[in-house]
Order: C-alpha cells, then sequence, then structure tokens
C-alpha cells in the first residue's frame, strides 16, 4: 500500500488538493474516482457543458479541459522525477492553458473520453512504479514534490474540481 505522502513532500499550496483525498492506496483511489465521475459528466448535456455560471468563469468543458491538463501535467512531473531525472521542471500557467485549448470547439463527448484516457495511463503509470521511486523527490515550478505527492495532488485536484462542478454549475437554479 502506498501511504499519504508527509507534510514535507509538498508546498503548502498543494495541501489544498492532498488533503482532499481519503485513506487508502492512491492506486485504488485513482481507480475508483473514475465511475462516479463519469456518471456526473454524462449526466451533463452537449449544451449545459457550455455553460459558465459567472462571466468570467471557466465554462464547464473548459474546467474538465483543465482536470485533463493539469493531471497530464502532474503525472509527468511524476514520471519525471521517478525515472530520475533531476532537472526542475517549469510552472503550468493554467490560464494559458485553458485559453490556447479552445475546450468550447470540441464535443462534451470528446472530453469525457480523453478524462478516460488520461486517467487510465495516469493509474497504469503508478501501478507500475517501484517502491522506490514513489519517494522520488524533485523540483517543479520551483518547489519540491515527491511523486507520491503527485499522485495525491491529482486525486485531490479531481475531487476539488468535482465539488466546484457540483455546487457552483450544476446546483439547482
Amino acid at each position: 500500500m502506498i501511504g499519504f505522502p508527509g507534510r514535507d513532500e509538498a508546498v503548502e499550496y498543494f495541501w489544498t488538493y492532498i488533503s482532499k483525498t481519503g485513506d487508502g492506496d492512491i492506486r485504488d483511489i485513482l481507480d475508483a474516482q473514475v465511475p462516479s465521475t463519469i456518471a456526473l459528466l454524462n449526466g451533463i448535456s452537449e449544451a449545459q457543458s457550455l455553460h459558465r455560471y459567472a462571466a468570467g468563469k471557466w465554462s464547464i468543458r473548459e474546467v474538465l479541459g483543465h482536470v485533463n491538463d493539469a493531471e497530464r501535467v502532474f503525472a509527468f512531473r511524476a514520471w519525471w522525477f521517478a525515472r530520475g531525472f533531476a532537472t526542475p521542471l517549469p510552472a503550468f500557467d493554467q490560464d494559458i492553458a485553458v485559453a490556447a485549448a479552445n475546450s468550447d470547439e470540441r464535443s462534451w463527448a470528446s472530453h469525457i473520453a480523453e478524462f478516460q484516457a488520461v486517467r487510465a495511463a495516469t493509474s497504469s503509470f503508478f501501478r507500475g512504479l517501484g517502491a522506490e521511486a514513489w519517494s522520488a523527490r524533485g523540483i517543479a515550478s520551483d518547489n519540491p514534490v515527491t511523486v507520491r505527492a503527485l499522485a495525491y495532488i491529482i486525486a485531490g485536484h479531481l475531487t476539488h474540481h468535482v465539488r466546484i462542478l457540483e455546487a457552483s454549475y450544476l446546483k439547482p437554479a
């Protein structure tokens, strides 16, 4: 079992996400998130997926595009450090990525399929890691982080955005 990261494995900012992840093996948690997330996403229509709950906020499509992009970035960071690379990795500006992604131009179904594919790749990567790789450390966005913390960040980041979708985008009018 892969245990919960220590407070020294990620900077305070990332505990916003890590703290949203429950107990248990993170590999199982990542897999367990998929059915409920897919059920939520499948309950959103193509038209509804273009909804923004306020001016200047992302559409639902942009939110899921961001989740997919961020998971790729966090998983790449985990891969980089787990494979022994020591070069620090740059920051990820979510607003630049969302603006360039043109998420509203793609179908909602394609976003859901992408989420499934990205999470399958993430899960496969983490399931294949050896015990020593989980404690590998590196620098990303000028901050130290471990591979284990990155796995928890991925799970917690999804939880964070699912809660926002439920509270702000999908709440009854």
